[in-house]
């Protein structure tokens, strides 16, 4: 086969891989928005936070370290133990749970029949507390994340494309694994909301809230669950994407490449930020790996927002999503 052909393909598997990240973030998005109708704008910068207590608690890291010092005058830093990743990545769940709670409690409980644009406002403030929180526990520093998940480029992959086509692929082992804890908790996700109580009186609460209401359905629990779900699917995305580039507070962003998949899938489906997710990682490495030496290159920044922008106009609701229709 030719190079160049075999290199498209290479381009559109690691484009598969890519798409399968950002759609981990999008996940959390669809879970809020659709039990609660909230667009939480904040589910990128918990994704850093998680990561951030991930590291910080394996690590040993005394919270609040740097503002402890100034206080006190003290060098305490850390207390001199790690904690095993899997104990780790479980006390940051907790930790997530904990976060959810008090977010319903304190915020979103005090908003309940505001107008969306209200919520938004409010997912807004919040993303800025907690990457402030997140800043004055752990500090701003980048930090390595290490869970014991195998990375660098496959080697089995690179042998076995090489001698059945002369030419090697370069898959990187964090990309497969991410792919494989994507299909996991995504199975794990359907499951719950097919075959549980909980999951069955979420899909109650997200198809009518009075409904809901009138059977006995407590929405406050229902929207703790739901948060604390968006919690660690914040968590898992934040574990992929620090162990890929590092916990640094530039994680938050991925909350923008975010919405382009909510567009294309549609803002309610769970297999619709899946597939948007998909489309877009494919998308972008294909048109830059097309288009972008033609053009001089850096695509990727815009080429999402451009494909969006297309479906809005032609298919608002996005592949999967339902349409509304408003009746006077």
């Amino acid at each position: 086969m030719p190079e160049q052909f075999l290199f498209a393909i290479e381009v559109t598997l690691n484009g598969l891989m890519a798409g399968v990240l950002y759609a981990l973030v999008a996940l959390g998005f669809v879970l809020i928005f659709k039990a609660s109708g909230i667009f939480n704008y904040a589910q990128g910068v918990m994704a850093l936070f998680a990561a951030l207590t991930l590291v910080g608690i394996m690590d040993g890291q005394v919270p609040f370290s740097h503002l402890i010092n100034a206080i006190f005058g003290t060098e305490i830093h850390h207390f001199g133990w790690h904690v095993p990743a899997l104990l780790a990545i479980i006390l940051t769940a907790c930790v997530m749970v904990l976060f959810a709670w008090l977010v319903q409690r304190y915020i979103f409980r005090h908003l309940v029949n505001q107008e969306p644009i209200i919520l938004f406002m409010a997912t807004i403030g919040l993303a800025y507390f907690l990457e402030g929180v997140g800043d004055l526990m752990w500090g701003s520093d980048i930090k390595k994340l290490d869970v014991g998940l195998p990375q660098g480029i496959n080697e089995w992959i690179d042998e076995t494309t090489f001698n059945a086509f002369g030419y090697g692929f370069f898959i990187d082992n964090l990309d497969i694994s991410a792919t494989i804890v994507a299909i996991v908790l995504v199975a794990a996700l359907i499951m719950f909301s097919q075959y549980t109580k909980q999951g069955r009186a979420l899909r109650a609460v997200a198809d009518d809230h009075q409904a809901a209401l009138s059977v006995g359905i407590s929405l406050n629990f229902i929207w703790v669950l739901v948060w604390s779900i968006a919690g660690f699917v914040a968590l898992v995305a934040g574990i992929m994407w620090g162990a890929k580039s590092g916990v640094q507070f530039s994680l938050s962003l991925i909350a923008l490449k975010a919405l382009p998949v909510l567009m294309l899938g549609g803002f309610t489906s769970i297999p619709g930020a899946i597939v948007g997710g998909l489309i877009i990682g494919v998308g972008e490495k294909l048109f830059e790996f097309l288009v972008g030496p033609m053009i001089g290159g850096a695509t990727e920044n815009w080429f999402a927002y451009v494909l969006a922008l297309i479906f809005l106009v032609f298919r608002p609701q996005g592949l999967f999503g339902e349409k509304i229709i408003e009746r006077v």
